[in-house]
């Protein structure tokens, strides 16, 4: 194809962009006609667990809180599987609202299954529900275990054991919980923590596991990475949502601080201030396209360039891709019972991860970071509930670099950033494999815009309404194209 002229280069983009959107909304709808097709468990309210719940929390739920809490209410009573997104920024109680959906399931006599992509995180979640649930009566508190790759054999033997007898209510892990030998006596909800680190293979196959008739467990995703609205027909088309966008009131926000060239020595001014005061800091080192070996040498190279010459007398641990995940949990618990004063990583630093005792988190080449992933790390601090700081080291940059650690600066709303960040730098980053499980689509970021994804959406309904196999025999080649489109994205996922 050789466009005559500009006009007729985009007007090709936007006829390519058209065909991945309508590829991926078949796919999305097929997804959602046979997920209305399979029974599931319809679960009665429980209302005075609920309100002993409620009356047991240390703090009240916000009104977002209880919106979402309501919309699970409804999905878990409905005879079809839940399948909803809960949608928070960093702090806004996402955890708090599926402690709740737990106890629905427990008073109704079914167990509960909670994933997170790493064992750090794993650990984290069995105290923080453990922690939820400690001011509930005996009869109403579940039973809460945990079970990781890091489970000792016997542990593990006996876990198992009171897991297929029906005595855990609440099992807690990492992929462990989706090998063969877990065996649930009663299923009734999988809870998938920052879903979008699970292959979506994994993601489709935890709620097979109960044994016995049981139908299909609900599934309920969780998520702090802030979605803009327009994207969520998109990466969600198949999907319900339920969106927190406040924080609970009395949380410090972050100050975020932007740093230019020779302005460097302030920001290790604060650092040394933070540390001396017993406090730990976040190092982040710039983006480097080149590979995971670049970064991590970077990285390596940074620790070794601040030990040597800003902060000899601090303890400063590394993090970076090159890891195995046993050595990234042993590093981060290590960091978590301050054994070290600074930990420097590249950006695979875990979302979620919980260090109270962290108020610095200092970002060296802050513009080459995209600004979802720039509140991601700010979120990081100010866990314990005092001053923290974001401090956006760069040199001058590009404009839309600048713009971005403007908008840090200026808003530590996450829902708000996610909208600037689309309108920067186009939909792609939201949407390729890495974030969202979905197929790559090349062609989105110069031609997306919302009418192009509503005009996808309509003709995507339109026809599966008619032929939703697409068995017709003028529809088999756009099946064919629709088979090889998810692929990419799923080589062994049907749809």
């Amino acid at each position: 194809h050789y466009p005559a002229n500009q006009g007729e280069k985009e007007a090709a983009e936007r006829r390519f962009a058209f065909d991945d959107l309508l590829l991926l909304q078949i796919g999305l709808g097929r997804r959602r006609l046979e997920r209305s097709t399979v029974d599931g468990i319809a679960m009665a309210s429980a209302p005075a667990t609920l309100a002993a719940f409620r009356a047991a929390l240390p703090f009240a739920l916000t009104g977002a809180q209880q919106r979402a809490l309501a919309e699970i209410e409804a999905d878990l009573a409905r005879p079809r599987p839940m399948a909803r997104l809960l949608q928070g920024d960093v702090g806004s109680g996402k955890t708090a609202v599926a402690a709740a959906a737990m106890l629905i399931a427990k008073a109704n006599s079914y167990q509960s299954a909670m994933l997170a992509p790493t064992q750090v995180l794993a650990e984290q979640h069995e105290r923080g529900l453990r922690s939820l649930f400690e001011g509930l009566p005996d009869e109403l508190r579940p039973q809460v275990e945990l079970l990781t790759g890091n489970t000792q054999a016997k542990a593990r033997r006996q876990t198992l054991a009171a897991v297929a007898a029906g005595e855990v209510d609440i099992l807690v892990g990492t992929h462990a919980l989706l090998e063969e030998a877990v065996g649930f006596a009663r299923l009734g909800l999988t809870v998938v923590d920052e879903q979008h680190r699970f292959g979506v293979r994994q993601r489709a196959t935890l709620p097979d596991k109960a044994t016995g008739k049981v139908p299909v467990p609900h599934l309920l995703s969780m998520t702090a990475t802030p979605i803009p609205r327009t994207l969520n027909q998109v990466l969600h088309g198949d999907i319900e949502v339920s969106v927190i966008p406040e924080r609970p009131p009395g949380r410090t926000p972050v100050e975020t601080r932007r740093y230019v060239g020779r302005e460097r020595d302030e920001a290790y001014a604060l650092v040394r201030q933070q540390a001396e005061a017993g406090r730990q800091i976040f190092v982040i080192c710039p983006l480097v396209e080149a590979s995971e070996a670049t970064e991590a040498k970077a990285a390596v190279e940074e620790a070794a360039r601040l030990q040597a010459e800003v902060f000899p007398d601090l303890r400063i641990a590394t993090l970076h891709g090159r890891m195995s995940g046993k050595e990234k949990d042993r590093v981060m618990t290590a960091f978590r019972d301050r054994a070290y004063d600074i930990l420097v990583s590249t950006s695979v630093i875990e979302v979620g991860i919980d260090v109270p005792n962290a108020t610095v988190m200092l970002i060296e080449g802050a513009d080459r970071f995209g600004l979802a992933q720039l509140h991601q790390f700010r979120g990081r601090v100010g866990r314990g509930g005092g001053a923290s700081w974001c401090l956006l080291l760069a040199d001058d940059g590009t404009p839309q670099g600048e713009e971005r650690l403007r908008m840090m600066v200026e808003t530590d709303d996450g829902f708000a950033l996610a909208e600037k960040d689309l309108e920067l730098r186009g939909p792609g980053d939201f949407i390729g494999t890495r974030q969202s499980g979905l197929p790559e689509m090349s062609w989105i970021d110069g031609a997306f815009d919302v009418l192009l994804l509503d005009r996808a959406r309509r003709i995507a309904d339109d026809l599966l309404e008619r032929d939703p196999d697409l068995s017709r025999p003028e529809h088999r080649l756009l099946g064919a194209r629709l088979e090889a489109f998810w692929k990419r994205a799923a080589p062994d996922v049907a749809v």
